[in-house]
């Protein structure tokens, strides 16, 4: 019986190879290794090429997931949001209509063009419509950025979104506001503490107050030179004073991981234990999208998400194959959800393992549990249980996001280590590796000047950081013990293809029939 493993460098790109680059300035004797060997190509992992609007959208975890599980590309959340706004269907749901029947509309969300999990120009179209319809009272709770955009370009949007709300003909402004790591946006019950923080600020209006959320920003960079935006403690705006009954509350990023606890919080009832809420409004809630698709959470929303369905994992459930997904928390929904379409609960013949993180300064311990999983997958490959494994290594993405060089080149070395681990354990048991990534992130550690090409300078003159993904293509290698397979194309560094086509590379190494609609397989007979 053929046996497969997927290792997925989250956040390893292939950039500039330069000093921008962690990936080409770590130490990486095993990647070097494979990419000599001539079993290296390259994928597209944004854009189009994962499903989002446009090849100037940053791919991501969740919709590079989806991708390589689902062998297709889904249009994803920003696209489906963009045409649901252009073509006007988002204003016939249902969720739209009863949120403008509320006293005050609250629109929650990140603020930014990241297009990551939210962007800005979603929120105007929602701010614009409510005031076109007479919605008396508009307040928007602003989740500053810093991660998906400059680390410290949050005025570049809330100063004129202040403008245009003084503007409107209803009373319209900003409530509220913080960074996006300090609270609301918590992902896999990692940090409830981050949503209650969120909570008090957002529903009872408990937090510091300034007159704007300009004045706010500001002074809180003023006071500290080293808070960026992921991290900005929150704040209240002017009188604010909370939520009310009969109000009613839009969360309007559209990426799930991050949205579900959240919404949990504003739809579940009295047995709601993760934090105490105190006083909870009776507010009508609505995310942009449904979260997630099993426990239909939020319980309204206002664009249907795509519907993934014939993915890797239920055609290797069809072919009764047993399959173990490992990865620590901070990537552990990637590696399950979202590689198998958006479903909460493993098959019957998977094995769902997550490695509990225990920090969440990643830049201080940028190893994080790379060689922790690494050892749970080989402990895993000698006994044959499972034909195929797939793990997730987390340090490129989390360790890059900090924006810190130095420890990102760090963790890519970790993650070499822990590669030349799995090479190891694949060739001395007969298990075919296929080595990729779900975007770029710790190869461009420096924000690129779109004009020049030149790495982007601050006002001292240093390189500005980039804490964000990148739009590089990522590597694509192949460890086969067995002999039977090559990489499609003829050249190192060669981009054959996009990260959705892992699925039918998967399905064609287990020898299994590649449905009609998947992309092609990125491998063919030695």
């Amino acid at each position: 019986m053929p046996k497969t493993l997927l290792c997925i460098l989250d956040g390893v790109g292939w950039g500039r190879r330069d000093e921008g680059d962690a990936v080409a300035l770590a130490h990486t004797p095993h990647l070097d290794a494979l990419r000599a060997s001539g079993r290296w190509r390259l994928l597209r992992a944004h854009g189009t090429a994962v499903g989002m609007p446009s090849d100037k959208d940053m791919g991501n975890s969740e919709v590079g997931h989806n991708a390589m599980g689902a062998g297709r590309v889904f249009d994803q959340g920003a696209k489906l949001v963009g045409d649901a706004i252009q073509s006007g269907r988002i204003w016939e749901s249902s969720a739209w209509a009863r949120a403008t029947e509320g006293r005050t509309l609250h629109l929650l969300g990140l603020v930014s063009d990241g297009n990551v999990h939210s962007h800005i120009d979603h929120l105007r179209a929602l701010v614009q419509r409510a005031a076109t319809e007479n919605v008396a009272r508009i307040r928007i709770h602003v989740l500053t950025d810093g991660r998906d955009v400059d680390a410290r370009s949050a005025l570049t949007w809330v100063r004129p979104l202040e403008q245009e709300l003084a503007a409107l003909p209803v009373d319209a402004a900003v409530a509220t506001g913080g960074g996006r790591m300090h609270l609301t946006m918590d992902r896999y019950e990692a940090d409830w503490d981050m949503v209650a923080r969120g909570w008090s600020l957002h529903v009872h209006g408990d937090g510091r107050r300034f007159a704007t959320a300009t004045a706010a920003i500001e002074s809180l960079y003023a006071e500290d030179a080293d808070v960026d935006d992921q991290y900005l403690p929150g704040f209240v705006v002017g009188d604010y004073a909370g939520m009310d009954d009969g109000d009613a509350v839009i969360f309007f990023n559209f990426r799930g991981d991050r949205a579900i606890e959240i919404s949990r919080t504003f739809d579940t009832g009295d047995d709601f234990d993760a934090f105490d809420r105190g006083r909870k409004p009776d507010v009508f809630y609505a995310g942009m999208m449904e979260y997630d698709g099993d426990t239909k959470t939020p319980r309204h929303s206002l664009v249907a998400p795509p519907a993934i369905d014939g993915t890797v994992s239920q055609y290797f459930e069809a072919a009764k194959l047993n399959v173990l997904s490992v990865s620590e928390t901070q990537k552990y929904g990637h590696v399950t959800y979202f590689f198998n379409g958006n479903r909460s609960e493993p098959g019957t013949l998977e094995e769902w393992v997550e490695v509990p993180s225990r920090q969440s300064d990643f830049a201080a311990e940028p190893a994080m549990l790379a060689q922790e999983v690494t050892k749970y997958i080989i402990d895993a490959i000698p006994g044959g249980t499972y034909p195929h494994i797939r793990l997730n290594l987390a340090n490129g993405d989390m360790v890059g996001h900090t924006g810190d060089l130095e420890a990102t080149v760090a963790a890519v070395s970790v993650l070499d280590d822990c590669v030349g681990q799995l090479i190891a354990a694949c060739e001395a048991h007969g298990v075919v590796m296929v080595l990729t990534a779900d975007h770029g992130n710790a190869d461009e550690m420096f924000r690129v000047d779109k004009k020049t090409g030149a790495y982007a300078r601050d006002e001292t003159g240093a390189r500005v950081v980039s804490p964000s993904h990148s739009c590089n293509p990522v590597p694509v290698a192949i460890v086969d013990p067995t002999g039977r397979w090559n990489l499609i194309g003829s050249e190192v560094d060669e981009v054959v293809g996009g990260i959705a086509q892992i699925g039918a590379t998967l399905l064609q190494l287990h020898d299994l029939p590649v449905p009609d609609d998947y992309l092609p397989s990125l491998v063919r007979p030695a």
